[in-house]
């Protein structure tokens, strides 16, 4: 029995947790001082991030779904080229798979058998596997995609918006933005943590690129709420 787990086995949920997550804290955030610099009210600032959770969330999982989709799509299609391949000329993939073996440093003869002991068992698998890197670990899934990236948004996208209902009018910005630099390094340290890499830069990687993305909404913001005035 193989016991040992690795992190790489969670490398497409975790993906798509904090993409979302991260995506929906920024672009909330963002929207939410962008509209803020503009000197909108309190009820226009709530209004605007609501609209940013429910249309990122869904923009989110859309897109993720049709990203997976398609890579799913081209998975399956070389999967049924592979089984036709395996119909038309069960010898030559034997010898196929065994010279990747031979590639990887496998004597001859025992490539050839390992190959042919592979394929008895479920050839079609072994093919995947060894000459199209598919296993079920890296393989799509559209519907585990989009679900992982609308809940993460969501749940990211909801403490700016807390912020700023909780925030006094003329405090909204330094809170948001604070609470926003907080939670993005617990979560770029979460991510670290999750996939055993270096927490340092992680959180200096997700905060250094959100703190220019807030900064330039604020700066847009503000501009636009000067050109209406």
């Amino acid at each position: 029995m193989h016991l040992e787990r690795h992190s790489i086995e969670s490398v497409g949920w975790l993906r798509a947790a904090v993409l979302g997550a991260n995506d929906g804290i920024v672009s909330t955030a963002s929207l939410v001082l962008g509209v803020a610099s503009a000197n909108t009210g309190p009820s226009g600032v709530l209004l605007a991030g609501v609209a940013g959770l429910v249309a990122g969330a869904m923009s989110m999982a859309t897109g993720e779904y049709v990203s997976v989709s398609s890579q799913a799509d081209t998975e399956n299609a070389a999967l049924a080229q592979e089984q036709k391949e395996l119909e038309a000329d069960y010898q030559g993939e034997v010898r196929e798979l065994t010279s990747l073996y031979i590639q990887r440093g496998v004597e001859p003869v025992l490539a050839h058998q390992v190959a042919e002991q592979l394929m008895v068992k479920d050839a079609l698998d072994a093919h995947a596997r060894e000459e199209l890197g598919l296993t079920g670990t890296n393989s799509a899934r559209p519907l585990q995609a989009a679900l992982f990236s609308a809940l993460s948004f969501s749940a990211g996208a909801v403490l700016p918006l807390f912020v700023a209902w909780l925030s006094p009018p003329t405090l909204v910005s330094w809170f948001i933005i604070l609470s926003t630099l907080c939670s993005l390094a617990a979560l770029g340290y979460i991510s670290s943590v999750v996939s055993k890499a270096s927490p340092v830069r992680a959180i200096v990687r997700i905060t250094f690129w959100s703190t220019m993305a807030m900064a330039l909404s604020m700066g847009v913001g503000h501009l636009a709420g000067q050109a209406l005035l």
